[in-house]
Formats: C-alpha cells, structure tokens, sequence
C-alpha cells in the first residue's frame, strides 16, 4: 500500500530510532522539492513512523501532586546548564520541544537521552524533522563543512514515573518544510505532538508535548489545535490531560523581556484558545501572563517578545504556575524560551 502523507497516528515504539542513512539523505536533496517526492521518501523511514522508548528505571514520583513543566529547549545545545536548570525546577514530567538527534549544531549527540540520563528519568521521542541540511541560516554559517551524525528533531516527554499508551500525534500532512521551502532548510516531516500516558500516585494522567507550526497564521494554529485534540480525545477516555509546549501563539500581545501582557483577549488573536475551551482546558490558572521568549548570547532574537509556552489542562486542580528563565548561572540564555511550569493534583471521578 502506498501511504500519500504521513500517518496521523503513530503509536509503534523501538529502543532506538535509525538515521535514515546518506545514500536517502542525498536522494532527498536531489529530488524535486514537492509534495509527492517528500511523501515518498518520508513514508518509509523508520524515524518519521516509530517513537524511541526507554522507560524509567526506577520510579520516584510517588506524590499525588505531580510538577508538570513545558520547554522549548531549542535544540537544548547547552546540556550542562539545562541539567541545571530542570533540576532546579524539580519536574516529574517535562515536555519538551525541539530536541536533537545526531546534529552538528547541538554537539552530534541524544540530547534527550542525556538529559534522561542526567536526571534519572525515563523518555519518549517523536520525530518532527529529519534535517537535509544543518539547520537555519546562522547554524549553517556557525557549522560549516560539518555533517549530521543522523539528523533528527522533534519532541519528547521526560517522566519520573512509568509510561504507557504513547503516541505521536501528526498535526500537518508534512512537507511544508520541504516543497517550497528555503534553500539550505528542507526537512522531512511536520508538526506534531506526543503524547503519554504517566501513572502515578493518584492515578493516570495523559501529557502531551506539542510544537505548532511557527510559519504560518492564527487559523492554521487553531486547525492544527483541533486536530490534536481530536486524537487526545481518542487517547484520553476520561483520565485527566496536561497539553503543553510551544503554540507560537505570536499574534498575542507584546512586551519586553521578562513582562506581563494583557491577556484578556486570547481567544480573538488566537482562535486556538476557543478550540481548548470548547474542549474543557483551562489556561487560565495554569500560567503566569510573563513573556516566555529572550535574546540569545548572538543578539537575537530582538523584543518586543511574546508568550508563546503554554500549559493547558483538564480534569486537575492546579498550582503555582510561574515562568522560569532559561538562562545560566552567569544569566545568558540558554534557549530562546523560558520554562513554563506548574503543579497539577488529578481530580478524582
């Protein structure tokens, strides 16, 4: 059978995802950049069609109140000071997005599996990308004549307690990345969310970590949104659920690093807001109002910023939510988004 876009559902999970090897890299760049070449390579890498599993080894969150936290990580280059920085915050689950695989830009290694490692915590990952070349404009410059070790990015869960019924949710037919897209940045796949089910001391809870599209508009996003919620509806049955991640929700209000917004007008920039409404996902008690981008050591980006890391949940009563720098000890910025974080008790019955 051949598959025409890539599966809205992948739920199939190995110990170890393969790079899809030079000789289809090198196909994949030569090939003309449209719609029907990048549906059939992507159709047949094991990458873009399975989820890398390793479970915890040893539970330790045994509380009924659970830490959720969401970061976009950008690439999470600086591994040291994230270990750092997620320590400090003391998850039990940590959504992630824009994790690397085997890319010269973050060092050529399994950031997520380092990370896991570092902090004793089992992972799931999903394949967002597989990268033709070395990334965006400055790392093509800052990494010249260097090569991927494998070439994958995407999204993962990191969980202090055991896993089960994951999934990667597919929120595009992929290829925008590729047909059309700019020179020297093809890429193999599109957005997605993954999702798990975490059980703990109260019961199961079911996180998902999503990244939306960030080269497009508000109604995409909020297409994107319901497309999501339609498969979390099909996973969930009836336990509670904690979306998180990155919605580039950059038609909200903007302000300087580190400054509250005035948010009472979400659901008419950002149709996506109405969509979790509808669906019974609170955001409102579950974040603080703080911008949640800021500079890089490089300069960029410039403000004025805007939140674009959100938690939404259902089904749990919350608290504390804060926005958490993501800098280092000596304050540089080690993503481009802050943390998002707060602590959720799942509701009984």
């Amino acid at each position: 059978m051949t598959i025409t876009t890539l599966e809205r559902l992948v739920t199939a999970t190995t110990a170890e995802l393969r790079g899809p090897g030079y000789g289809i890299l090198d196909e994949a760049r030569r090939v003309p950049a449209v719609q029907a070449e990048h549906d059939r390579i992507a159709a047949n890498l094991q990458a873009l069609n399975a989820i890398e599993m390793r479970p915890v080894a040893a539970v330790t969150g045994g509380a009924a109140t659970l830490r959720i936290a969401a970061w976009n990580a950008e690439r999470c280059k600086y591994h040291e000071a994230s270990v750092v920085l997620l320590r400090q915050v003391d998850a039990d689950v940590v959504l992630l997005s824009e994790m690397d695989i085997g890319m010269a830009r973050s060092g050529n290694v399994h950031t997520v599996r380092l990370l896991a490692d570092a902090l004793g915590m089992g992972y799931v990952f999903g394949t967002e990308f597989v990268e033709l070349g070395l990334g965006d404009t400055r790392e093509r410059v800052w990494h010249a004549g260097q090569t991927n070790a494998v070439g994958l990015h995407g999204n993962a869960i990191l969980s202090r307690l055991p896993f089960r019924d994951v999934a990667v949710i597919r929120l595009d037919e992929g290829g925008r990345w590729f047909a059309g897209a700019e020179v020297g940045q093809r890429r193999l796949g599109g957005r997605m969310a993954i999702a798990a089910r975490v059980v703990g001391a109260a019961g199961e809870l079911l996180a998902v970590s999503v990244h939306l599209e960030s080269n497009t508009d508000a109604a995409d996003r909020a297409a994107q949104v319901r497309r999501l919620l339609a498969a979390v509806e099909d996973m969930a049955l009836g336990v509670p659920v904690v979306i998180g991640g990155d919605l580039n929700t950059n038609a909200l209000p903007v302000g300087p690093a580190g400054a509250e917004l005035p948010l009472e007008a979400v659901e008419e920039a950002e149709p996506l807001f109405a969509e979790m409404r509808a669906a019974g996902f609170a955001w409102e008690t579950c974040n603080t109002r703080h911008v949640s981008l800021r500079t890089r050591p490089d300069g960029t980006p410039e403000a004025p910023f805007t939140r674009l890391d959100w938690l939404f949940c259902r089904g749990v009563a919350v608290a504390d939510p804060a926005t958490v720098p993501a800098v280092d000890a000596a304050g540089n910025a080690i993503s481009d988004h802050d943390l998002v974080v707060a602590d959720v008790r799942p509701r009984q019955g």
